[in-house]
């Protein structure tokens, strides 16, 4: 935890996100560049949407590959956020009236968290006022 708190405490600020969370994704991230946008840290992360449509139907499948334990902890920032956070319970009911399934609302969740800590891990850390 204290490890976490000194090299990225930004992390812990971010809903569902704790030290466990934080540090497997620090873990996979590495360090800057390794990824070159966030598409390619959702293929890292197995959040990367596959397309599987037949015929007229459109439709996408969860990513059974890539880096399982960061896939894990993706999965409990989404069960997370999904159960204390009323931005994202309102995001799954707006799904839900759009026909979305339960399991296609945490695939799409976790690619949008895929997403938004890519791009807090690309930005340099900013100083915490002691204020």
């Amino acid at each position: 935890r204290a490890i976490v708190r000194s090299w990225r405490p930004d992390l812990l600020a971010l809903t569902g996100v704790g030290p466990i969370v934080a540090a497997t994704v620090l873990t996979a991230w590495s360090h800057p560049g390794r990824c070159r946008n966030d598409a390619a840290f959702a293929m890292l992360a197995g959040t990367a949407p596959i397309p599987a449509s037949s015929g007229k139907t459109v439709r996408y499948r969860l990513n059974r590959s890539g880096d399982r334990q960061l896939n894990r902890a993706l999965h409990t920032v989404a069960l997370s956020r999904l159960r204390y956070d009323e931005r994202t319970r309102a995001y799954a009911d707006r799904r839900r009236t759009q026909g979305k399934t339960d399991r296609e609302i945490k695939r799409c969740l976790k690619r949008y968290i895929t997403r938004e800590l890519y791009r807090r891990l690309e930005t340099p850390p900013q100083p915490l006022d002691a204020a």
